[in-house]
């Protein structure tokens, strides 16, 4: 993940704009933008900036992280029983639920990926891949997933998803959804 990527992102879960970075960091919001957009790199100075106003280190900022910590694929192989029942002893998916704090809702993703930008918000996703097979674009990564696979990543990551597979796929999302 680069860092304009993962400064957008820290800034993000912070629930922060432009203008209260600017603030805390003392660099103009122009600015900011413009690293956010990757059209300027920071000096170590301005990142130490960034880094103490986001309340962080500098090697958080700075240097990629562990691969995987914030995106995790279980395969179908490897998933594990937590209980016993039989097909469709389980079928409700938050039917009738109020005030809820994830959104789930099923996926046909297109063949091609759009040529708008990569999706990002708020929260956290789970995609479980019913039928079919996907790839998943992330700035620093693909994953393709077929039918049983599961990806859980952080959605403030920017991400785009695609059916690679002769057949539609159809995917299972659930977003966090954070009651204000």
């Amino acid at each position: 993940m680069s860092l304009p990527i993962r400064l957008k992102l820290l800034r993000k879960q912070r629930s922060w704009s432009l203008d209260a970075l600017a603030l805390r960091s003392g660099l103009t919001k122009s600015y900011l933008s413009k690293v956010e957009r990757g059209l300027s790199v920071p000096s170590i100075a301005v990142a130490i900036k960034l880094a103490n106003a986001l309340e962080v280190n500098v090697e958080q900022l700075l240097s990629e992280p562990v691969p995987g910590a914030d995106i995790v694929v279980t395969r179908a192989c490897e998933r594990t029983a937590l209980g016993e029942g039989g097909a469709g002893a389980v079928q409700s998916v938050a039917a009738g639920a109020a005030s809820k704090r994830m959104l789930p809702f099923v996926v046909y993703p297109p063949r091609e990926l759009v040529a708008s930008a990569f999706k990002e918000h708020a929260g956290e996703e789970l995609l479980f891949v019913h039928q079919g097979r996907i790839e998943v674009v992330f700035p620093s990564q693909t994953v393709e997933l077929a039918a049983g696979d599961s990806l859980y990543f952080n959605a403030l990551i920017p991400h785009q998803t695609r059916t690679i597979s002769s057949e539609q796929a159809q995917v299972l999302v659930v977003v966090s959804h954070e009651l204000e």
